[in-house]
């Protein structure tokens, strides 16, 4: 009820944006069936933690997606929602890109540096269109490979 109520009076100052409130399982259908129809989700931690999970699937992986936890000022945490996938760890085959992706999310929401953000985001593109993709995505290109790539293309 609480965040109920503080979207309502969010919503209400700012008209232009639709709002609707969803039941999270109503909400994981709808991610799935309709993703185009969002542009933000606002939830709690462990509601955002599952919804996350399960929409990186129609990106391919979740080494792909970026993530942000913001306050009320510009301030915020940034990471890839993926989190630290000990299966994997030392391993050289985790996606990069989650975690390049953050950053550029920074860039944007914290320090107002559209441009560097735009550049970041493009380099993944490119590196994505090139196929020297990771594990997770059907290839076998190490972190480091990728890392490399992103920051060439950059």
């Amino acid at each position: 009820r609480l965040w109920r109520r503080i979207t309502d009076k969010i919503g209400q100052s700012r008209p232009s944006i639709s709002l609707n409130h969803l039941l999270v399982d109503t909400a994981s259908m709808k991610l799935i069936t309709h993703p185009r129809n969002f542009d933000v989700v606002v939830t709690e931690n462990m509601f955002g933690d599952i919804l996350t999970d399960e929409i990186s699937v129609l990106a391919g992986s979740m080494g792909l997606i970026p993530s942000a936890s913001l306050g009320v000022s510009n301030k915020g945490i940034y990471e890839p929602i993926h989190g630290s996938a000990p299966d994997i760890a030392g391993k050289s085959c985790a996606n990069p890109a989650g975690s390049i992706l953050s950053a550029a999310m920074m860039l944007r929401y914290t320090f107002g540096e559209e441009q560097a953000a735009a550049e970041i985001e493009k380099s993944v593109e490119i590196w994505i269109e090139k196929d020297d993709l990771t594990p997770d995505l059907g290839g076998c290109a190490t972190t480091a490979d990728v890392t490399r790539s992103v920051v060439q293309f950059l």
